[in-house]
């Protein structure tokens, strides 16, 4: 306590000094007759000298950052676009350093060479349309440039996939990513949010999940009732707001109901096919060269599955399906070999602050060859474990 006392007084007695110092100049700048604006040659040349040693240190310092960390904290893109976004990447770094250099070597180059001189007048110059054109048609060159080329790199990543491509889909929520693979048709069972319980977490549609959801539903519903019914008889106590809360939940129970029958009604047995040979998986696994079609769900909040080393991220929507493609075109070992790291892994991230947990949200997710996936399907423990989807 004694010391903080100490150190919180110096430092008051210092502002306080500043003060008197800066009080006792103003006081000799009267005397002397001199405007705090003036400023003697001798000083101004001086000002105008650390121009331009400020610009040497300045350059320097970005270089020799450049030079320690230029490289970024992630690795070579591994994806076939991602390739192409680090090119494109790096000609806007190249646009941005030739401005960022050019403009500030003239700024300060400038404030050292046209420092105030009592002999030289400056010259009066208002206008030019040649100047106006340079810096506007060049500037707006460069920013078509690098649209274009965004443009088609988006359209390449964003456009329809070849038909290879094996369709997998991500569905996030709180606080876990699931990978669900389109089995051997490659394509994937209808799903809704409606049919998600605990037997079947994707709510994956089925004639058994159908069944088995309008069975839950309506023994809940009933249930509620029965328990609405003997808190108006007397034999049970709850709560006004614990009364409310529940009346509302079986009226929104209801209409998922009518919804589900109004489903079931519509449903052909013949498109359970779809559904029978997709498989669920805890970690994702992707074939080297093999394109992926990725499909995004998301059960509760906005998620973004952000796979950073092949440069690809989508947001995942409540109520919406959202699409990205990519091939990886290295495999884990690969990777390992190239950054020198013999633990490094590829991982899919969410990248929105989805709540609390958001944090630790994130997949696994490795590259091998064909033979390393048949094998790794046949997985049955830790996060490799496959889990057969409800509709088996």
């Amino acid at each position: 306590m004694g010391m903080k006392l100490i150190v919180l007084v110096v430092i008051v007695l210092a502002v306080i000094a500043v003060a008197q110092l800066m009080r006792v100049y103003e006081l000799t700048s009267k005397i002397r007759n001199r405007r705090e604006e003036d400023i003697d040659l001798r000083t101004n040349n001086i000002n105008a000298s650390l121009m331009m040693w400020f610009l040497a240190a300045f350059f320097g310092s970005l270089i020799y950052m450049l030079y320690k960390y230029g490289n970024g904290l992630l690795p070579e893109a591994a994806s076939e676009h991602g390739q192409d976004i680090d090119w494109l990447f790096n000609i806007n770094w190249i646009i941005v350093f030739f401005v960022f250099f050019l403009t500030n070597a003239l700024l300060f180059f400038f404030a050292y060479k046209y420092a105030y001189n009592p002999d030289r007048k400056a010259y009066f110059f208002p206008h030019d349309n040649r100047l106006e054109m340079l810096w506007t048609v060049v500037p707006a060159g460069a920013m078509a440039v690098i649209i274009i080329l965004g443009l088609m790199t988006w359209n390449d990543m964003m456009g329809k996939p070849s038909d290879d491509a094996v369709v997998v889909e991500i569905y996030a929520e709180q606080f876990k990513f699931t990978a669900r693979y389109s089995g051997e048709d490659n394509k994937l069972g209808y799903s809704d949010y409606k049919l998600v319980n605990g037997t079947n977490p994707l709510g994956v549609i089925t004639t058994a999940n159908l069944t088995g959801r309008i069975s839950e539903l309506d023994s809940t519903i009933k249930e509620m009732h029965n328990d609405i019914e003997k808190t108006e008889n007397g034999e049970k106590a709850y709560s006004l707001a614990a009364s409310e809360k529940m009346v509302t939940k079986v009226e929104k129970l209801e209409r998922i109901l009518e919804r589900v029958v109004a489903m079931q009604s519509g449903y052909s047995d013949s498109s359970d096919v779809l559904a029978e040979d997709d498989y669920m998986a805890k970690e994702l696994f992707l074939i080297k060269d093999q394109e992926y079609q990725f499909i995004f769900r998301s059960r509760d909040v906005i998620h973004s599955a952000y796979f950073p080393h092949f440069r690809a991220q989508m947001n995942c929507v409540p109520g919406q399906r959202t699409k990205l493609k990519f091939k990886p075109i290295f495999t884990t070992a690969e990777m390992r070999t190239k950054t020198g790291n013999p633990k490094f892994n590829y991982i899919l991230l969410c990248n929105k602050i989805c709540g609390e947990s958001h944090s630790n949200m994130n997949m696994a997710v490795i590259v091998g060859t064909v033979e390393e996936f048949n094998e790794w399907k046949k997985t049955e423990n830790g996060n490799a474990a496959l889990v057969v989807a409800s509709t088996k």
